[in-house]
């Protein structure tokens, strides 16, 4: 014999209100998630990011040349001394090639000894001294330091021991080209802007960030980049490039 089991009427319309509140609770989030969707979506599309560059060749106006004399003996007294003798021999190539003597920066005398090493270990015996002395050159002449550090062959001819680090080559006026280009790589991030929102039948509004990229100082039509922006010093002749990336407003 089946019983039936009555429900009472307030516990029919509990159950009854739990059902709405889920019903009304579900769409409720449904509603909440495609709002956020769609300002998401909304947000992203309000903006438009384009990077834009400019570049200009420049030639270096100064140049930095460094040149080591190096020489071996078995005394430390005669090490200096040849090393001295070899500066001076430099010294005289740099100056009749037509290096201003106050172009030229002598640099002090270093020495160290050479041990002698059996199996690895030292034998505490001192082989021979070796004397450094450096030599720096600072000129205006950029084709000049080129010329001469070309030649040094002829003094190497002459026995002195001379270590040729090839001059470096700079452009005293990048501070000064650096407003310019700016200005003409914000241009071309413009047109950039333009061409793209034009071709979905869109419109550039006003620039809301801007963030300008470290320049970069190369060699003629190289490629080399850096993050952390490149200045290449080995030729006179340079090309410089900035680069800045711009987000527009974008519109219909």
């Amino acid at each position: 014999m089946s019983e039936n089991v009555i429900v009472p009427a307030s516990g029919k319309n509990r159950a009854v209100a739990l059902v709405i509140a889920s019903i009304v609770l579900a769409a409720g989030m449904g509603y909440g998630l495609s709002l956020v969707g769609t300002g998401l979506s909304a947000r992203s599309g309000n903006a438009i990011t384009v990077t834009g560059s400019a570049r200009v060749n420049a030639t270096s106006d100064n140049a930095v040349w460094t040149l080591n004399i190096q020489e071996l003996a078995p005394k430390v007294s005669d090490a200096v001394k040849k090393v001295g003798d070899g500066v001076t021999k430099l010294s005289a190539y740099l100056t009749d090639g037509g290096i201003a003597a106050n172009g030229i920066e002598v640099g002090a005398v270093s020495t160290s000894a050479n041990e002698e090493y059996l199996n690895g270990n030292p034998t505490g015996r001192i082989l021979s001294y070796r004397s450094n002395q450096q030599v720096t050159v600072r000129s205006k002449d950029v084709k000049l330091v080129l010329s001469l550090s070309n030649g040094i062959g002829k003094l190497l001819q002459t026995g002195v021991n001379v270590n040729n680090y090839g001059p470096a080559f700079y452009v005293s006026n990048l501070a000064d080209l650096r407003p310019q280009l700016l200005s003409e790589a914000m241009k071309d991030a413009k047109v950039r802007a333009n061409s793209l929102t034009e071709a979905v039948g869109g419109k550039v509004g006003t620039v809301m960030a801007v963030r300008s990229g470290p320049f970069q100082v190369t060699t003629p039509d190289s490629v080399d980049t850096s993050s952390g922006g490149y200045y290449d010093t080995t030729t006179i002749e340079k090309t410089i490039t900035a680069t800045v990336s711009v987000d527009f407003k974008a519109g219909n």
